[in-house]
């Protein structure tokens, strides 16, 4: 059977507020909103070198790059100055002003106070400086592919998650703001961390858990290390999100930092290396995603859901039906297999507006998406409200119904 690739399903994560509201993303934080030393710490994060001032009241910070040219802030230290707020307004006016990424970035982390998520791939680089289309929608995609990873580990520890969890991971991406790719080798994420901070911790474990695993297996030829990994995020998806971010780089690295303003979560260190792959990794991580798949078991379940489609080859014996979940699984629809007298009570409940509960084990292969062994199927009571909404989908979708149930078959 062939395994759907996950990342058929991912949501986008949100374009960079710069991309939204035009060259300079509107007005610039208040003065009286920035906390002096959150600005000192995301001016140094981006690249900024702080190169004088007055010792005790202020620093004058220089922009990124070759010499440092561009124009420089001056930062107070604190609040403890009258002349504090208006330091703060000059150099806010001057970052929005300024339009270039290192300049960006900060902005957005004074705006959505979040901790940081950083992909590099080492890639050849091509005329000035830029990187070819491929580089860039691969290094995207591995981004996605590591953040929705990281968001199914918050739902459940599994080491192949499936369809499972998809839904509720992915809408965890909607408040994830991200930045430009830097030529095709290197972007970053911004997690809020008020919607988010539980992303970017599992995520921050799952990878120093990957890659002790990835240097355990290495050494000793064992994969037993990436059985305990799955504990700290490691599942398939994130096996494959990093083949993507590695395949045809000369090396990559991910790291996480922690929102200044926002403190470093607890069992977490405060100054965090990047955590680094390299080609050699690949085989490791292909045959543990590989394993995961493989050894993830099935689970039983008991679904109730409404049938929106039926379909067999002959007028009698079983049919197949699929279901969209209200309760039982953490998917969205489930595919399922009758028996005659089953597949008759699945075609009546869904004629009179009804839902149905049906046990079963939900199968890994095919993504949790099939049920197996399922048995005892019988219609569930809903209100009226309910029900309207279901027979207002059915008239919708008489066509699955009217191909599927001919003559008494669904009498």
């Amino acid at each position: 059977m062939r395994h759907r690739p996950y990342e058929e399903q991912l949501r986008e994560v949100r374009p960079h507020p710069d991309d939204l509201h035009g060259p300079h993303w509107g007005r610039p934080p208040e003065p009286a909103e920035v906390d002096p030393a959150v600005l000192g710490a995301l001016l140094r994060r981006h690249g900024w070198q702080r190169r004088g001032g007055a010792p005790g009241r202020y620093g004058r910070w220089t922009p990124p790059g070759p010499g440092g040219t561009g124009t420089s802030l001056l930062v107070p230290e604190s609040r403890a100055f009258p002349d504090s707020d208006d330091l703060l307004g000059e150099a806010l006016t001057a970052l929005a002003r300024s339009g270039t990424p290192a300049a960006r970035e900060v902005l957005v982390g004074l705006a959505v106070p979040s901790d940081e998520i950083r992909w590099w791939r080492d890639v050849p680089s091509g005329p000035a400086d830029t990187a070819s289309w491929t580089a860039e929608e691969q290094l995207r995609t591995a981004a996605r592919q590591t953040l929705l990873a990281g968001a199914l580990a918050t739902r459940a520890r599994a080491g192949y998650h499936g369809a499972r969890h998809k839904r509720a991971a992915a809408a965890m991406l909607d408040s994830v703001l991200v930045g430009s790719a830097e030529g095709g080798r290197g972007l970053t994420a911004f997690v809020p961390v008020g919607t988010g901070r539980p992303l970017a911790v599992r995520l921050h474990q799952a990878l120093y858990a990957a890659r002790e695993a990835i240097d355990y297996q290495r050494a000793t030829g064992g994969m037993d290390a990436f059985d305990g990994a799955v504990e700290a995020g490691v599942s398939r998806e994130l096996t494959d999100a990093l083949v993507t971010l590695v395949r045809g780089t000369e090396g990559a690295r991910v790291s996480v930092d922690w929102a200044p303003g926002a403190g470093v979560p607890d069992d977490c260190a405060s100054a965090l290396d990047p955590v680094e792959f390299s080609p050699g990794d690949l085989p490791v991580l292909r045959e543990a995603g590989a394993r995961y798949l493989r050894d993830e078991p099935s689970v039983a379940v008991r679904v109730t859901g409404t049938v929106v489609r039926m379909r067999r080859s002959e007028p009698r014996g079983e049919g197949a039906v699929r279901l969209r979940v209200i309760a039982g699984a953490e998917v969205p629809y489930v595919r399922v297999t009758l028996d005659e007298e089953d597949y008759r009570i699945a075609g009546q409940a869904h004629l009179v507006g009804l839902p149905v509960r049906v046990h079963g084990r939900l199968e890994s292969r095919g993504g949790f998406r099939r049920l197996s062994g399922a048995s005892g199927v019988v219609p569930v009571q809903v209100d009226d409200e309910e029900r309207d909404s279901l027979m207002k989908s059915l008239q919708e979708n008489l066509d699955f119904f009217e191909e599927a149930c001919s003559g008494d078959d669904c009498d």
